[in-house]
Formats: C-alpha cells, sequence, structure tokens
C-alpha cells in the first residue's frame, strides 16, 4: 500500500473520473493525426541447422510522402529489432528510444517459445514500433523507415553498411570510460532534478514490479488449489444424500470463484504486468541517456580547461568549443523536449492501467 501510494506521487494532480479515464486514453497524437499504423502479427518459427528462432509479419500502412507506396508487408526476427534500436541510438543519443523486450526471460516464467511467451513477445514489439511511430522525431529516421519497408536482403545488405562489431565495441568503451571520470562540472539543474528523479522513479517501480509478480504468483496458486476443491465437493455430494444439494452449490461456487480468479489474472499478465517491466525498462534508458548528455557536456568541460591553460592553439580550440556548445545546446533541447512528453505519457500509463485493475477488482469481488 506504501508503495502505491508513493508512486502516486509522480502523477499529476489533475482529477479524473476513474470510471471514464480508461476510454479517455489515447497516444499524445490523436488518431486523426496519425499518419503511419503499423500492426505485428504472425509469428511463424524457423528451424535451421544451426539455430531456431521466430520471424514477425509487420504491416505498415501510410499516407507519407517519403514513402514509395501506402502499405508494405515485411517479416522481421528479434535480432532486426535489436538492430532498429541500437541505430536509433546511435542517431538520436539524447532521446529516450523505447524499450525492447528483452532477449531472454527471466527463468521460471514461461517457456522460450512457449505460445505465452511468444505472444508477449509480439505484444512488445508491437508497442515498441508503434512508440517509434508516435514519436515526433523518431518517426522520420530513416532507419525505421527502411526497417518498416525493406524485403529481408535488402535489410541485410543496409544493414552490412553500418560499423562493424569491434567499432562498436570501441565507442561503447569509449563511452563507459568518459561517463565515469566524475560529475560533470556545469550540468545544469534541470538534468540534476531529472537524474534525482530517476533514481528514485526506478526504486519505486522496481519496487512495484515484483510486488505485482508476487500478487500474481499468489493469484495463481489460490486458483489451482480452488480447482482441486470443486470436484471433492461433487464427489462428495454423492454419498451425503442429506446434505447432497448444498455440496454440489458449494461446488457451483467454487467453480465461479475460480472463472473470476482467472479473468483477474488475465487482467494482471495483460495490462499491469507488462506496463511495470516497460518501465523498469525505461528506468535503464532514461539513466544511460542522462550519461551521454553528461558525456557531452564532459568534453565540453574539457575542451574549456584545456584552452584556460593554454595547453594548444587558443583560435583552434575556440572553434571547437564553438561546436561543442552547439551540440550540447541540440543535447539539451532534445532531451528536455522528450523528457517532457515521456513523463505525460508515463503518467496516463500508470493513471490508465491502475485504474484498469482497480476497476477489475472491484468487478470480482461483486462476483
Amino acid at each position: 500500500d506504501t508503495s502505491l501510494t508513493e508512486v502516486n506521487s509522480f502523477s499529476p494532480s489533475v482529477p479524473i473520473s476513474p470510471s471514464s479515464m480508461i476510454n479517455q486514453y489515447k497516444f499524445e497524437d490523436g488518431p486523426e493525426l496519425r499518419d503511419l499504423f503499423i500492426t505485428v502479427d504472425d509469428p511463424e518459427s524457423h528451424i535451421t541447422a544451426i539455430e531456431t528462432f521466430i520471424t514477425y509479419r509487420v504491416v505498415t500502412k501510410t499516407t507519407r510522402g517519403e514513402f514509395d507506396s501506402s502499405e508494405y508487408e515485411v517479416r522481421r526476427r528479434y535480432q532486426d529489432f535489436l538492430w532498429l534500436k541500437s541505430k536509433l541510438e546511435e542517431a538520436h543519443p539524447t532521446l529516450i528510444i523505447p524499450p525492447l523486450p528483452e532477449k531472454f526471460i527471466m527463468k521460471g516464467m514461461v517457456e522460450r517459445f512457449s505460445d505465452e511467451f511468444i505472444e508477449t513477445r509480439r505484444k512488445a514489439l508491437h508497442k515498441f514500433l508503434n512508440r517509434i511511430a508516435d514519436h515526433p522525431t523518431l518517426t522520420f529516421n530513416e532507419d525505421f523507415k527502411i526497417f518498416l519497408t525493406a524485403q529481408a536482403w535488402e535489410l541485410s545488405s543496409h544493414k552490412k553498411q553500418g560499423p562493424g562489431l569491434l567499432s562498436r565495441m570501441g565507442q561503447t568503451v569509449r563511452a563507459v570510460a568518459s561517463s565515469v571520470r566524475g560529475a560533470v562540472k556545469n550540468r545544469p539543474e534541470m538534468f540534476t532534478e531529472i537524474n534525482n528523479y530517476m533514481e528514485t522513479f526506478s526504486q519505486k517501480i522496481n519496487l512495484l514490479d515484483k510486488i505485482a509478480h508476487r500478487i500474481y504468483k499468489e493469484e495463481r496458486d489460490y486458483c489451482n488449489e480452488m480447482k482441486e476443491y470443486g470436484p471433492i465437493h461433487t464427489l462428495w455430494s454423492a454419498s451425503e444424500e442429506a446434505i447432497g444439494d448444498s455440496l454440489k452449490g458449494l461446488a457451483g461456487c467454487i467453480e465461479r470463484c475460480c472463472r473470476a480468479t482467472e479473468r483477474r489474472m488475465a487482467g494482471l499478465s495483460e495490462h499491469l504486468l507488462p506496463m511495470l517491466h516497460e518501465y523498469v525498462l525505461y528506468s535503464e534508458i532514461l539513466m544511460g541517456v542522462l550519461k551521454r548528455r553528461d558525456q557531452i557536456q564532459g568534453e565540453l568541460d574539457s575542451k574549456v580547461d584545456a584552452l584556460a591553460n593554454k595547453k594548444t592553439e587558443k583560435d583552434l580550440f575556440s572553434e571547437e568549443i564553438g561546436k561543442l556548445e552547439d551540440k550540447v545546446e541540440r543535447a539539451n533541447n532534445a532531451l528536455k523536449a522528450d523528457w517532457d512528453r515521456w513523463k505525460q505519457n508515463m503518467q496516463w500509463d500508470m493513471r490508465s492501467t491502475f485504474t484498469n485493475v482497480a476497476e477489475n477488482n472491484l468487478r470480482y469481488y461483486e462476483e
């Protein structure tokens, strides 16, 4: 209860009617403003001599002039989605790139390649692409367009044009090394506040994620136990003539409770658990974005220090500093705009999902 109360502090103090809020919720850009619609469906298993993998159909419908056609249908595997995410991060280091589901799932949850796992991943991949499509900047990224439109061989050829593995590893090592050199001296107060906010948010969302999984497990165990009691009372009624009707009635009541509990569990697994886990991943992404912003700021600070110490020619360094100042300003402006947008969407996601859970709980107890 304390955790649920605390996380409410992230929501704006705007009065909302719980019964109508679900129907009011929509993306920041309403359907009437959208010109790009993406669907991920039809998972298909592929078995080769060296691996087994799943591909998903990605159907795109659009009215944008930069597309050669109004509709595309391609098949993509998980590693293609990973490639797209890495290209978006490379092109927009201080924008908040939507999270992908992890490659490997938590042990003990569901079997890999089971119907449940594949459907859970399909929904997450569908949301990933639509989050990008709804983003005012990412939606126009050229690699995103290629991902949606290129046939498999064309995408494979395009991937080979990017930096090699060793180059990417080198960039990662430099980024990590830069991020641990110490605190940035001239970080604007706003980004310190965002960093503090995200540290608290990360703690709370991880706690809520654990609580939600524990509740789901307890509900599942409770439901499995109830399923055993129904048949027992039915059998018992056959040998107890005096109370046979009462025992049959109790068996029917237990069966109805089982169905109600299963519907409640479905609501948790389809709405609450995916939303919480998505924002667990978002919290990690945002901390990475803040580190990349600090890295750009740190590069500028080091150049300014070098100029002050006259370690090199002033004219040359002044020109470099001017370029870095522009780079820092662009990074700051990009993150500021994306932060406001992300926070607003997060608050609506939290409100809509928790209201949905509350309404499901009301129906469950009424039943």
